[in-house]
């Protein structure tokens, strides 16, 4: 009998092209937290999401056909592109992004389908970033069949609008500052999860029923690339909490593993 954990991730899948030189990077929220929580045994990882049939989506697959993680449930759309995200980098080597690097559509309106939809429903826990176009679908699975649901928030900063979705979040994921930690602690008094923030260099945070957890971030040598970074994080903490229920341990596990991906390039 298979007792491991049945998480899903979905449904961000895309590449960085590096305009300079065509190189092309997987990465995408789902893509990389997918390759992190598949490290950890115990956790059966299941990726949903759209791919067009492009060069793209085979430099997605191969990057991860290492991994024991499931694919066979991502759409394959012909007649679309695989989402991608045209790079552009300073004299110095700093990225930026114009109006138009953008190409997600695929993605950004992704509506899931009723197999889809099925497979959420046998699901122990989904992650998903609050962006994504089908969030409002996977938080009326989530109130329907009571799977932990893991979100990223990201830098979204509508905290009156986050009280609405904090019942039914188990995992409430956030990247900012210390000033924000007030509105975490107040959520933690009033609803169940977990309230965890990450605060670059100076660590993260953690608030349950208003207790404060604080890691300090792991010392990184020297920083090569900071992609994906985030998403490390929250792969580590989301899957050693399932394992082992044990806050700090996986604030701690989501600090080694974003140090070991700003010491490389690309997120995994």
């Amino acid at each position: 009998m298979n007792s491991a954990i049945k998480l899903i991730a979905l449904p961000c899948l895309c590449v960085d092209v590096f305009d300079a030189s065509g190189e092309i990077r997987p990465g995408g929220e789902a893509l990389n937290f997918a390759a992190h929580a598949s490290g950890f045994e115990g956790i059966d990882v299941t990726l949903l999401g759209a791919l067009g049939a492009d060069e793209y989506a085979q430099v997605i697959l191969d990057s991860i056909a290492h991994m024991p993680i499931h694919t066979e449930s991502l759409r394959r759309e012909p007649d679309k592109h695989t989402a991608n995200n045209r790079v552009y980098l300073t004299p110095e080597g700093d990225r930026y992004y114009k109006e138009d690097s953008w190409d997600g559509d695929i993605v950004d309106k992704m509506i899931l389908n009723e197999k889809e939809l099925r497979l959420l429903s046998e699901s122990d826990v989904v992650f998903i970033h609050f962006w994504a176009g089908c969030f409002p679908q996977v938080l009326e699975a989530k109130k329907r069949y009571g799977f932990l649901l893991a979100v990223d928030f990201d830098v979204y900063r509508d905290f009156e609008k986050m009280q609405e979705y904090a019942p039914y979040v188990d995992y409430f994921m956030i990247s900012g500052k210390e000033e924000l930690l007030p509105y975490f602690e107040a959520f933690s008094r009033r609803y169940p999860g977990l309230f965890n923030m990450s605060l670059a260099e100076k660590g993260s945070v953690t608030y349950q029923n208003g207790i404060c957890y604080r890691v300090s971030a792991c010392e990184v040598p020297e920083v090569i690339d900071t992609t994906g970074c985030g998403d490390s994080y929250h792969a580590g903490f989301v899957c050693s909490h399932l394992l082992h229920k044990d806050i700090r341990r996986a604030m701690q596990e989501g600090s080694r593993l974003a140090a070991g991906t700003l010491s490389h390039f690309g997120g995994y």
